[in-house]
């Protein structure tokens, strides 16, 4: 969290009717950062939910298609048992095997009929043990999809308590920006532009990102795809095509690429292969903050391309505009394209100048 700058002005704001104590600009500027980090782990973990809710859905989908068919099985097996009851009755008799084959006029053709009559009656055990196992496995089946669908039920319900989690922390960020004048928003703003500048100038002279590497044909697209959608509003639980979260243009843009990637910046963090920041190339995802609660796609030459904050558009940042956790490759075991077959996207105009902060509300 950011420490409080010596001279920095104080100011006195109110949030919902309730008087704040006096802080500089640096602890407004770390107060507006903690409900940020706040609402962007809440957002994501609306979207691993949503994600997770997604599969339940498919899973409960096959089940009820399985249990279907089961029972389409069951319904014609008891047909079969019932034709087989009614062609056991009309042919029952209480003469035993041996008796009818001293009676018959033709003994070769009694044996004959006996053969038959072993084979329908095996047809007919056969006919009750699947009728046994049908209904054995309808019940299974059943049983499998009441559980799936309970657990989708409580899935989505915990999604719907997650979106309220996220409004209602956006409604702090709202409550307190429009707490602070514009004067003090500009001077909290420049605050942060110079702090990220700072940090963008160590992790350059720390050589860390030392040397230029073409992407993979994968990559380029998927750079291509996200530069694309520059200047497109975030909004959370987004993944286009009018608007993203964070993790939501990562996936997006790699989708676009052929390559699935997991929807949230945890699991990207978590699923992926890690990538020093020294080995960094062009589509590569840039993960930030402890929790690895937000993500963005490397351009090339220190910078990167995402979806920063609710109020800001897709834009272009400094890599270390954000406190850095690592790096991940989707496509670790392509081959970079030759330098002579790579050039890097164009940018608009004006990519590198839109407010990184957000700092305009919703």
């Amino acid at each position: 969290m950011t420490a409080l700058v010596a001279g920095t002005p104080a100011v006195a704001v109110t949030v919902a009717d309730r008087p704040v104590p006096e802080r500089s600009t640096a602890g407004l500027l770390a107060e507006l950062r903690r409900l940020y980090r706040q609402t962007e782990a809440a957002t994501e973990a609306y979207n691993a939910t949503g994600e997770e809710l997604d599969r339940q859905r498919a899973r409960v989908r096959r089940l009820d298609r399985r249990l279907a068919a089961a029972r389409r099985s069951l319904r014609d097996g008891r047909t079969a048992a019932g034709l087989l009851a009614r062609q056991q009755y009309r042919s029952r008799t209480d003469l035993s095997p041996y008796l009818r084959l001293l009676l018959a006029s033709d003994p070769r053709q009694a044996l004959d009929q006996g053969h038959v009559i072993r084979r329908v009656s095996l047809e007919r055990a056969a006919t009750v043990a699947r009728l046994t196992g049908g209904e054995r496995r309808a019940d299974a089946l059943a049983g499998k999809a009441r559980r799936a669908l309970d657990a989708q039920l409580s899935l989505a319900g915990r999604r719907a308590a997650q979106r309220d989690g996220v409004r209602k922390r956006l409604r702090g960020v709202e409550e307190l920006l429009a707490s602070i004048g514009d004067e003090e928003l500009g001077r909290i703003a420049a605050l942060e532009r110079e702090e990220a500048a700072g940090a963008q100038r160590r992790l350059l002279a720390s050589g860390a990102l030392d040397g230029v590497r073409p992407p993979t044909e994968g990559g380029a697209a998927a750079l291509g795809y996200a530069v694309r959608q520059l200047g497109k509003p975030y909004a959370w639980g987004a993944a286009g095509p009018d608007a993203y979260d964070c993790s939501g243009l990562t996936s997006r843009a790699w989708a676009h690429a052929g390559r699935a990637v997991p929807r949230t910046s945890q699991e990207q963090w978590a699923r992926l292969p890690r990538v020093p920041l020294g080995r960094l190339r062009p589509g590569d995802l840039v993960v930030y903050f402890p929790e690895a609660t937000h993500v963005a796609v490397y351009l090339g030459d220190g910078l990167v391309l995402h979806a920063p904050r609710p109020g800001a558009e897709v834009k272009v940042s400094p890599l270390a505009a954000n406190p850095v956790l690592g790096a991940v490759r989707p496509d670790p075991e392509e081959r970079p394209l030759a330098r002579a077959r790579y050039t890097p996207p164009e940018l608009p105009e004006g990519a590198l100048d839109g407010p990184d902060d957000g700092y305009g509300g919703n």
